[in-house]
């Protein structure tokens, strides 16, 4: 037998448990080793040290065999003190804990706190969307092999901002900007630029500290916060962005390198000077294509080469800029020798000047050309006091530069105007920091494309007929506003702390931090940039984009210390790691909106590699990239990529100023330095740029988000995610309703809400769809409509049954299109429920005004009075309610969405005044496609006192002033006797009624005189006999039916409360039904008066309806009361089915008490 550890339990501190120390020896491989607690649940050795409630110190005693039987008793006894009752201290992993006692039969769905917490703090077991906010999580012992995160703020956030935020417009486009600009105005683009990042960065810390930010960074923060439509619209735009980041990136790389590094590896070489552009762009196309498909094959084969290369791109880049921070300062002692040949203002490309000559004429001695200290410079205005005092002979010569202008090389040769008037003159590319540059570079200088690059005085007019001159042209028009959408990408890459927020040892703390700090940082960079290059460089150099004046050299090497070559390595390399870091991104964001599944054809992206590499995304970004490779230039793909930032960063201020205005209950940031005022106008400043860099981008770009944003919202699944466009609609809603409790509504702004009662089969299924797509007809999409229904039972035991039975109402209004609201209530009798909905249905304004229900079918052939009875009751709740109510006859043959009506009438009986329904209701029936084309008609029925043809005028007044067009007619009804038919219909209308009422009365007595016999001695039973059955038989309680003489004494003579027996002796019937004599006597009986009078109305109206409508589509009638007494609820449905009897559809129409429609404007 193996020995036994055995642990008694003493509260301590938890730091003296060796149990619970990770470098415990694991006991659970010993036989017997059992800890018992207080718990529910028993404590294994794999669960975490918080599991364990309390803090406890254990004694450990290894027992003999032969101890271990004689220390049992001790143990429990020691033991049985942590239970109440000590007959329960049984070695029982299942026992409860007893003092949550009164909460053990509800453990399963909600758990303690003791176990929660310790998941919590794991982030395993998030109460609401877990599965959402985290992929699947590894248990046990694979989480506690896992790493724990330890980057902190430097290394997690500083560096990565600083890597992504620098990038290639630096080294390649900033000395053009502030040439171009002007220092002042480049100031004001640079300080605009990253005034938007940091405030962006502000809404953003508060975002990513209100919560565990996952894998997709700015996308998830988005979509949490404003919802799945903004979240993926957004987040696309950001994926866009960041794809067309790469191809700018590797844009630049490739202009580096043709430019500057290997200016001979060009493929494509244009034969003349006009053509070198379109030559450059061709050659951009075919190496960027080669370059994009070198990443996209190194991003694939592993992006652990990537980051180990993250570092060495980072260190080119700041020793890059530490070079030009180091040139600047030297260069106020000792200028580097990059000199700049001038003809008059203009500058010089010197590539055209191949015998490297800045002059018009040389001197060489005669017969030693070849020695090249003898050559002397001169110009046009040589002075003979500076020739050499040797006396040799000087022969002059020209230059290339003469032979370009002159189309000669002769002395004498006609050569170019400006040329003749105008010295060649040289100055010093970099004048230095001392030089008082500064003071010419202060202003703008903005050129139009084909312009000469010139010193700052009068501008020359530029023909055409010069472009093959060797002169320095601007390749674009420059403006203010195009210099802002080309520099706003080096102030991005924000988020790059925020995406790593899962290998953060704090990210609450560590993304505010190195975010802000890395955007001060880069800002101060390229502010001190910008003056530095104002004050050291010249201005027409400045504006050389290229640096074709200086020999080709890129405009920010001239400027680095010792070489130029440490600016052209440093930059080849960052922008390729900066492409680098962009293929790897942009992937993993479109795989993290795939996995949302919030964009249907989006899903296949959402697939990778085993490893879960984006093997089909970084294929889409591949190609995505190489349009923006295709457009092949720098100064064209960087707008594109900015509107996309700037989208993303307007959406996140957004974000961050909604839920901080809604105060929202979970809004709680732990970076505390943010206000809305703020992010309010971080998203102004956001939209200013977007227009203000490129309007026709942005249309473009809100236009893309704008149409995911609606595929999003009518295709995409649905997400609930808590977002603040919920929250805002919620108090726009609250907003509304309270406006709406104002007052009572406008007749002008009237419109049916319409409550549609539903009713469903055993199985679950609408008996009668077709209501809803009545409904939809009716309401065209417009007010509010909600679905009711009512279930038999106790809701205690048939939540589930109702949950079921609004999934089916919310499936069918799917199918019908009709956007609207499910209530489904359960109640003893449907006819309660169908009370309590019609009472309680909506809140506030937005209360329903209208109930639609169907016609109880076979209603005549039906032993169960329950359908009709609650149809009647269902028409008097609604008068008392003053709703209007809409009753659709044979709706099974109205026509379905998909069956527009080519032609008819819809006829409208107006026979009483209801508020003016009957015409409103054709009207909106009317705008919908199945109606459209119908015309309508307008009945009205006039005595025999009535002046026809007045009234038909009148009418024909009074619908012109409604604007309603319709065809007036006025039916006659003279005054005529009963018709035997008439009196025969009512006959056997009241005998069919009596005959049902006494086949229910045999049974509601039989179960009565059993009733009886059984509780003769209890008072109180007795009292309540056969109520439920007599209440559910006839409605009211005041006609039960009572047969025989010898009932009334049995029931006098059991009873004792006066009430009662008053109640029970109330009969109307003759007394003799309960006898097969009673049911002769039926054949006897003569009908009343007042139903005879009724019938022949109904009657006669029918005839006339049938007469002129029996072609009609639809005829809509007014519907008549149930009468007051509910004796003769019976006979109210005989009268409405004779009343539309021949007619093939019929919709009953009651109004609600109050005018409906207006002849006002």
């Amino acid at each position: 037998m193996a020995s036994s550890v055995r642990f008694t339990v003493t509260p301590t501190k938890a730091e003296d448990i060796p149990g619970l120390s990770d470098t415990s020896p694991d006991l659970s491989s010993r036989s017997n080793v059992r800890v018992r607690f207080g718990s529910r649940e028993s404590v294994n050795r794999s669960e975490p040290p918080s599991e364990v409630s309390g803090a406890l110190t254990t004694t450990v005693g290894v027992d003999t065999p032969d101890r271990s039987q004689a220390e049992h008793g001790d143990v429990n006894a020691k033991i049985s003190s942590v239970y109440i009752n000590n007959s329960h201290a049984v070695d029982d992993d299942d026992f409860y804990d007893r003092n949550l006692a009164l909460f053990e039969e509800e453990m399963d769905t909600r758990p303690k706190v003791s176990s929660l917490l310790s998941r919590l703090a794991n982030y395993t077991n998030l109460t609401q969307g877990a599965r959402e906010h985290e992929e699947a999580e590894s248990i046990g012992e694979k989480r506690k092999s896992s790493k724990a995160p330890q980057m902190g703020t430097f290394m997690g956030v500083y560096l990565p901002c600083l890597q992504n935020i620098f990038g290639v417009i630096l080294f390649l486009r900033l000395t053009w900007v502030v040439g171009t600009a002007g220092i002042l105005q480049a100031l004001c683009i640079v300080f605009i630029c990253c005034c938007c990042t940091m405030l962006t960065a502000i809404s953003m810390s508060a975002i990513a500290t209100n919560g565990v930010v996952p894998a997709g960074g700015s996308y998830f923060m988005i979509s949490r916060s404003l919802g799945p439509e903004f979240g993926g619209a957004v987040g696309l735009c950001f994926y866009l962005g960041t794809t067309f980041a790469g191809s700018m990136y590797i844009l630049g790389a490739i202009e580096i390198l043709l430019m500057y590094i290997a200016p001979g590896a060009a493929i494509f070489v244009a034969p003349h000077p006009e053509g070198d552009a379109a030559a450059l762009l061709n050659n951009m196309r075919v190496y960027g294509s080669i370059f994009l498909l070198l990443m996209s094959l190194l991003v694939f084969v592993g992006v652990k080469y990537v980051n180990k290369l993250a570092s060495v791109f980072l260190a080119c880049v700041i020793i890059s800029i530490l070079s030009i921070y180091t040139g600047a300062l030297v260069s106020a002692f000792k200028p580097p020798p990059f000199p700049v040949c001038m003809l008059g203002n203009r500058s010089l490309s010197r590539h055209e000047l191949h015998d490297n000559h800045c002059a018009k004429t040389i001197l060489e001695q005669q017969g030693s050309l070849a020695q090249e200290e003898s050559k002397i410079n001169i110009t046009t205005g040589f002075n003979s006091t500076d020739t050499p005092s040797v006396p040799v002979v000087l022969v002059e010569k020209t230059t290339a530069l003469w032979t370009r202008f002159c189309n000669s090389s002769e002395l004498n040769a006609v050569c170019d105007e400006y040329f003749v008037h105008n010295n060649v003159t040289q100055i010093k590319g970099i004048p230095g920091l001392a030089s008082g540059v500064i003071t010419e570079n202060i202003w703008s200088s903005y050129l139009s494309k084909g312009d000469f690059l010139e010193r700052k005085s009068d501008s020359t007019p530029n023909p055409s007929t010069q472009h093959h001159l060797p002169y320095v042209f601007a390749d674009i028009t420059t403006s203010f506003t195009l210099l802002v959408g080309i520099f706003f990408p080096s102030v991005t890459g924000i988020m790059a702390g925020s995406n790593r927020s899962g290998d953060l040892k704090d990210a609450q703390r560590s993304i505010p931090i190195g975010t802000i700090f890395a955007i001060l940082t880069t800002s101060l960079v390229y502010l001190s940039c910008v003056v530095l290059f104002g004050a050291c460089v010249e201005g027409v150099l400045l504006r050389d984009k290229f640096g074709d004046s200086v020999n080709g050299n890129l405009v920010v090497g001239t400027l680095s210390w010792p070489s130029p070559w440490v600016i052209v390595i440093g930059s080849f390399f960052s922008t390729c790691g900066a492409g680098l870091q962009s293929l790897t991104g942009a992937p993993r964001l479109l795989q993290a909106i795939a996995k949302d599944n919030i964009i249907p054809f989006l899903r296949v992206f959402g697939h990778g590699k085993a490893n879960g590499e984006p093997t089909w995304a970084l294929l889409l970004t591949t190609i995505i990239a190489e349009l923006g490779i295709l457009i092949a230039s720098l100064d064209l793909v960087a707008p594109i990529l900015s509107m996309f930032f700037l989208m993303c960063y307007l959406f996140v201020n957004l974000a961050c100023a909604l839920q901080t205005l809604l105060r929202t209950p979970n809004w709680r940031p732990r970076f505390s330095y943010y206000h809305w005022t703020l992010s309010f106008l971080g998203m102004i400043i956001c939209l200013a740029l977007m227009f203000i860099s490129s309007w026709y981008y942005a249309i473009v770009a809100m236009a893309i988000a704008g149409m995911i944003y609606k595929y999003i919202e009518y295709h995409g699944a649905e997400k609930e995610w808590g977002d603040g466009i919920r929250g805002l609609s919620l108090s726009a809603a609250r907003y509304a309703l309270l406006r709406l409790e104002e007052g009572p509504p406008h007749t002008k702004n009237w419109r049916p809400q319409l409550l549609v009662l539903l009713k469903l089969d055993e199985d679950a299924h609408v008996k009668s769809p077709r209501l809803l797509t009545f409904a939809s007809q009716l309401k065209a999409g417009k007010g509010l409509t909600i679905v009711g229904t009512v279930l038999s039972g106790n809701f205690l035991h048939t939540y589930g049954e109702s949950l079921a039975a609004e999934q089916t109402l919310k499936h069918l209004m799917e199918k019908e299109r009709v956007k609207g609201f499910v209530q489904c209530i359960v109640a003893q009798k449907p006819r309660e429920g169908i009370s309590h909905m019609i009472q309680s249905s909506g809140l506030g304004g937005m209360r329903p005004n209208t109930v639609v229900m169907g016609w109880p079918h076979a209603w005549r052939q039906s032993e169960d009075p329950q359908s009709w009875k609650t149809f009647i009751n269902t028409v008097r709740v609604t008068t008392a309610a003053h709703l209007a109510l809409l009753v659709p006859k044979n709706i099974s043959l109205f026509p379905t969405n998909s069956e527009p009506c080519t032609e008819g009438y819809i006829d409208v009986w107006w026979i009483v005044h209801d508020g003016g329904m009957l015409m409103l209701l054709p009207f909106l029936l009317r705008q919908h496609k199945v109606w459209r084309k119908c015309s309508m008609r307008i009945f009205t029925v006039a005595q025999m006192e009535d002046n026809s043809i007045q009234m038909k005028k009148d009418l024909a007044t009074f619908l012109y002033h409604l604007r309603i067009e319709a065809e007036v007619e006025v039916v006659e009804m003279h005054n005529s006797d009963i018709s035997a038919y008439t009196y025969e219909r009512t006959l056997m209308m009241e005998q069919r009624s009596q005959m049902l009422r006494q086949m229910r009365l045999s049974k509601s007595d039989r179960e009565r005189e059993a009733q009886l016999v059984k509780d003769r001695n209890s008072m109180l039973r007795l009292t309540s006999i056969g109520s439920d059955d007599d209440d559910d038989t006839d409605g009211g309680g005041g006609t039960e039916k009572v047969g025989g003489a010898s009932d009334h004494r049995r029931v006098h003579m059991t009873w004792t409360k006066d009430k009662a027996l008053e109640l029970r002796a109330q009969a109307h019937i003759p007394s003799g039904c309960s006898t097969p004599e009673g049911f002769r006597d039926m054949l006897s009986i003569r009908p009343d008066h007042s139903n005879v009078r009724r019938m022949h109305t109904a009657v006669k109206l029918n005839e006339v309806i049938v007469n002129k409508s029996h072609d009609a589509r639809l005829v809509l009638l007014n519907m008549p009361g149930p009468p007051k007494n509910a004796e003769g609820d019976e006979n109210y449905m005989e009268f409405l089915e004779v009343l539309t009897e021949g007619l093939e559809r019929v919709l009953l129409v009651r109004g609600g008490g109050s005018e409906v429609i207006t002849i006002y404007s």
